[in-house]
């Protein structure tokens, strides 16, 4: 039980990644590489901020969706000002902020020993909540804190989910999907849309930073290395949702991009508790992502073949 918290929890926190993504993959149709080094960005200014200068866990955590957000503004600005391939400005921002972190951080890694964080305050409010540092659910025995925290992360992640939803609807999140989709269009009607996709972009890379920034509270400990390949999750993520719910629509896509999140990271989980070198975890990543690359198409191939050889 506590293996299943510990992935439903992480599972949530990288959906916030996976969101981000998602608006960058879906609306703007880019593989934002930004996204490896936004996440470690977030992380490293919280963890600065709560280790260093003893700031509220709250207000660390925004600063860390602040520090996501100010790198996916530089990327859009090199996409659209300086008309640089998107895959290659998001190449050159995540490889520039790999020195920029260490630069915040100090070092490659800064442990959480004795900071105030998100975490402490679940294992108080644990504590308070379930009369213990332990408490029975459904017949197993698992940690209040965990549990705590897995029901903080669920609130905070349906939140944000419901204010990007909300967001998507009105005039300027319609205009931004809009300008992915038909930036001609947007044009024509006097809409910027090199300025859309900037704030597009820097809305993607706020959330994936405001991911790193819970992540490393749940961890306790930021690292330099930890947001390489997750740009991969978070396709991975939105893939494996859309192939769940059919995103029919924006509320829909933005759900299965949680869910899938949530199932990729327990079929992580699983392949871990079967003895999985941790070593081979990105290998196995990947062949997680190829499969849910190729299986709808595979499918879809099936059955149309199996309905011609019903007409």
């Amino acid at each position: 039980m506590t293996l299943l918290i510990g992935a439903l929890t992480l599972g949530i926190i990288l959906a916030l990644l996976a969101l981000g993504v998602y608006i960058s993959y879906r609306i703007f149709d880019i593989a934002d590489i930004t996204v490896d080094g936004s996440l470690t960005f977030g992380a490293a200014v919280a963890s600065v901020l709560l280790v260093k200068h003893g700031i509220n866990p709250l207000w660390a955590t925004s600063a860390g969706f602040m520090a996501g957000a100010v790198a996916g503004t530089v990327s859009g600005i090199l996409q659209t000002r300086f008309q640089i391939n998107s895959l290659l400005a998001g190449i050159l921002v995540m490889t520039a902020l790999y020195s920029v972190n260490l630069h915040v951080m100090g070092r490659s890694n800064i442990p959480f020993l004795g900071a105030v964080t998100l975490s402490t305050y679940c294992e108080q409010a644990g504590g308070y909540l379930f009369s213990g540092s332990e408490t029975n659910l459904w017949g197993w025995t698992v940690s209040s804190a965990d549990l705590t925290m897995l029901l903080l992360i669920f609130s905070l992640g349906g939140v944000i989910a419901m204010a990007l939803w909300a967001f998507l609807r009105t005039d300027i999140g319609t205009a931004m999907r809009a300008s992915g989709d038909n930036p001609q269009m947007v044009k024509a009607l006097g809409g910027n849309v090199e300025n859309y996709r900037i704030f597009g972009l820097a809305v993607s890379n706020g959330l994936v930073g405001l991911a790193g920034a819970l992540w490393a509270q749940y961890q306790n400990f930021a690292d330099v290395q930890m947001g390489i390949g997750m740009v991969v999750w978070g396709l991975a993520s939105v893939i494996i949702g859309e192939a769940l719910t059919g995103a029919t629509s924006v509320g829909i896509a933005i759900v299965g991009t949680i869910i899938g999140s949530i199932l990729f990271r327990q079929l992580v989980a699983i392949a871990l508790s079967f003895g999985l070198n941790p070593n081979d975890l990105k290998l196995i990543t990947a062949v997680f992502v190829f499969a849910a690359l190729i299986l709808p198409k595979l499918l879809n191939k099936f059955t149309v073949r199996k309905y011609q050889r019903i007409v």
